[in-house]
């Protein structure tokens, strides 16, 4: 065992790395504020962990497993830079967190192989996270600043200036693993608290989302809703000047409404339907009575009309 300015070191058979350090959050490393690794799980070494690592060529990428040995707390973390004082390391507040440390405290770090994963589990800490349009590619691309994976921690990624905390709940083939150039199944648990919501919600109170439009009841399995639209209001004028016919004035249409979570059963996969109340061109035009052979009426128009050609004398 050597001893370096207040932290142990050991060097035990198999070419591992051990040491031990005072671990603080990173907004307590020196210089300017550090904001790249709270979005990450990876922490800072100081240099001579650097010259350790190489002398022991060990294995890349860099893995290590956490230790907080009084609170019999672990977990895995990849390295991201090697400019931490002395004696010291800085780990995500998140990191901290899931720990149990306290600025200051002793951590034991130690240099490990982790299997590649194939799979990981998340579980959302708010139902906040499903206002996220696309959570998959949010979290992937979260990821990226992460070296590995732990389960049961609970990890936390920034997203439109928030933060979003999810639980590792499974991740295989092992409880640890790297996440560094894998090809990795991702799937989501429903959020803490939205089960919760679901349970504790009112019999009958779920029918009040399926009231149509008029406040007809539409609690009855299946039933559909005719809702009643009034179209343009007001009375039009042809062009030709002629009168409406009486098929062409407005009446109200009855259009069928469905209510909230009853499917369309008449829908067929891979169809599109467009409803349109156009007459046929084949069917317009000369069957109008009293026209002349352009449907237009011999008033239609009116006044002088005057030729841009001067005539010749």
């Amino acid at each position: 065992m050597f001893h370096f300015s207040g932290f142990n070191m050991m060097f035990p058979e198999g070419r591992s790395f051990h040491a031990t350090y005072k671990c603080y959050s990173v907004s307590m490393l020196p210089g300017n504020e550090r904001t790249d690794v709270e979005k990450g799980g990876k922490i800072i070494m100081p240099p001579s962990a650097l010259d350790t690592l190489t002398r022991l060529s060990v294995e890349y990428p860099m893995l290590f497993k956490l230790s907080n040995n009084k609170k019999m707390r672990s977990s895995h973390a990849g390295v991201l830079e090697f400019v931490a004082d002395e004696g010291k390391c800085y780990l995500p507040y998140w990191m901290m967190h899931n720990l149990l440390l306290e600025e200051g405290n002793i951590l034991s770090i130690e240099s490990v192989s982790l299997p590649v994963a194939t799979f990981s589990k998340f579980q959302p800490h708010s139902t906040d996270f499903l206002d996220i349009t696309n959570p998959k590619a949010v979290l992937e691309n979260a990821l990226r600043n992460f070296a590995c994976l732990t389960k049961g921690d609970v990890i936390a990624i920034k997203y439109n200036k928030k933060i979003y905390e999810l639980c590792v709940l499974e991740t295989r083939p092992g409880n640890a693993v790297s996440i560094i150039e894998c090809d990795m199944n991702v799937e989501f648990e429903a959020p803490i608290g939205y089960k919760e919501h679901n349970e504790t919600q009112p019999s009958g109170s779920g029918q009040q989302g399926a009231l149509g439009a008029g406040g007809n009841d539409a609690s009855a399995p299946g039933a559909a809703l005719e809702e009643v639209v009034e179209t343009f209001k007001g009375s039009g004028v042809r062009l030709d000047g002629k009168k409406k016919k009486e098929s062409q004035l407005e009446t109200p249409v009855l259009k069928k409404v469905l209510p909230r979570g009853v499917p369309d059963y008449d829908f067929k996969f891979g169809q599109i339907r467009f409803d349109r109340n156009i007459k046929p061109i084949s069917d317009r035009g000369n069957d109008e009575a009293g026209g002349s052979e352009t449907g237009l009426d011999a008033d239609s128009f009116h006044g002088t009309g005057f030729s841009m050609k001067k005539t010749r004398k």
